[in-house]
């Protein structure tokens, strides 16, 4: 099983998995984008296997761009493991309190987010393609998690995996307008003259709405790779047909 692993300590083991050439469907995750489900679910399985849970342990949502979250409870237990209609519908967000669940998000060139705090055990999992990052589904989510579920923004770690990078993030002037419109996105944009492109930072962007809800710069790591020119990776602007990584979390019990 190809994977990275971004933490493992005590509380928390977290991380995403990798392209494999080798392996089945290149070792894709995703069921609604696959050429055979049984594949899929194979990969799940050995992922799940090389973390010592149980496939019924994860928990997965139709994902659709949104800034929509939900809080997971015992009761989601095994929502979209093994088939798409169980997922959680219209959410790109997950939080929970649980111990022993395995908190999913799907990516070919979107960022992941990974978040947990040290003191309440709370962890999270969010899906923000450029979409989403307009619509600000990160920052809306941590700042639910200091009003609702009394989190303090200093206990929070934060882990942004790999995605499409800078360079390879070309858009034309609606998107660039959209992340100017945020007020604080300009920093992470350029515009090329010899192509007519903006070229936006979707990673840095999403790294400042962690910043803005209170989390301390040195708690928020970036994987750099790129999804697009790293062969690790699924690139969806590269490959219409690509597979998706799995970034996951899990609270140890």
């Amino acid at each position: 099983m190809k994977n990275k692993i971004y933490f493992d300590n005590d509380q928390f083991i977290a991380g995403t998995t990798l392209k494999d050439d080798i392996a089945l469907e290149h070792n894709n995750m995703a069921l609604h984008t696959c050429v055979n489900e049984a594949d899929v679910l194979n990969n799940r399985k050995k992922l799940a296997a090389t973390l010592h849970c149980d496939l019924n342990d994860f928990i997965c949502t139709q994902q659709t761009h949104s800034a929509n979250f939900h809080k997971v409870t015992l009761a989601d237990k095994g929502r979209g493991a093994v088939q798409m209609d169980s997922a959680i519908s219209n959410t790109d967000a997950l939080y929970t309190l649980e111990p022993n669940l395995l908190l999913c998000s799907f990516t070919a060139d979107c960022v992941p987010v990974i978040l947990y705090n040290e003191v309440t055990g709370l962890i999270g999992v969010v899906h923000s393609g450029w979409q989403g990052t307009i619509k600000e589904v990160t920052l809306k989510l941590l700042q639910h998690l200091m009003e609702h579920e009394q989190c303090n923004p200093q206990d929070f770690h934060v882990q942004i995996g790999m995605a499409l990078s800078q360079e390879k993030f070309e858009v034309d002037v609606d998107v660039y307008e959209k992340f100017h419109n945020l007020g604080y996105a300009e920093d992470f944009m350029y515009f090329n003259a010899e192509t007519n492109k903006y070229h936006i930072d979707n990673q840095q962007t999403v790294k400042k709405q962690c910043e803005l809800a209170g989390i301390p710069s040195k708690q928020i790591l970036i994987d750099s790779t790129c999804t697009f020119l790293n062969p690790d990776g699924f690139s969806y602007r590269q490959d219409k047909q690509a597979g998706r990584h799995l970034s996951f979390i899990m609270r140890k019990e």
